[in-house]
């Protein structure tokens, strides 16, 4: 199902249907502040292989991230964080960065890169950022990669759809999504190190 979602003012009906979809353990491909995401509930595990067997084993350890509505919940996946790096988080979020934190023992190892990490994203959109506020608590993510050498990321959702459409559940057209990733941020040290340098400005970290 290709599904029409405006981001100024998600229809709470359409976002429903994809709540509802993630629930039964579906899979949907929705947009963020960067590039166009799939997704999942992060507690259905057949789910989450299928996604995996989407993007390949081999970028499984390193693609995986956790959307989240905001930061109320984050002590529930990761281990405590140090204060600055959590003022950070609070200044800079939602927005365009990837957050790599250390992930606690309620994370399933499925979920955990081979370091014990997880990513933490809360993108600056209304579209996926109330679906997962529905839903009550995070999504699994990976990015929507092109084959093409040229364009590494599809922004359109129409081919989005022609491409992934017999894939997963819904893809929601939330306008066309942006080529750039997000900056990626290690924080696992108590320091923050940037380690991917995207659309999010590095010079506010």
């Amino acid at each position: 199902m290709l599904l029409k979602i405006y981001p100024e003012n998600p229809n709470p009906k359409a976002v429903n249907t994809v709540v509802e979809c993630l629930q039964d353990g579906g899979t949907v491909i929705y947009p963020t502040d960067t590039i166009y995401g799939i997704g999942c509930d992060i507690f259905k595990q057949k789910s989450i292989e299928h996604i995996i067997s989407i993007i390949g084993e081999k970028k499984k350890k390193d693609a995986l991230t956790f959307i989240c509505h905001d930061l109320s919940n984050l002590s529930d996946y990761t281990k405590p964080l140090d204060n600055s790096v959590f003022k950070t988080m609070k200044r800079v979020l939602p927005g365009p960065y990837t957050f790599i934190l250390e992930a606690n023992n309620s994370v399933p190892k499925l979920l955990q890169s081979n370091k014990k990490t997880i990513g933490i994203r809360i993108p600056d959109n209304n579209i996926i950022r109330e679906i997962v506020r529905q839903l009550g608590h995070p999504i699994l993510s990976t990015s929507v990669k092109d084959d093409d050498e040229v364009i590494e990321y599809t922004t359109d959702p129409e081919l989005i759809y022609e491409r992934y459409g017999d894939l997963v559940d819904i893809v929601i057209d939330g306008g066309y999504g942006d080529n750039t990733p997000s900056t990626v941020v290690d924080c696992t040290s108590g320091k923050i190190e940037v380690i991917r340098e995207g659309k999010g400005d590095v010079s506010l970290l």
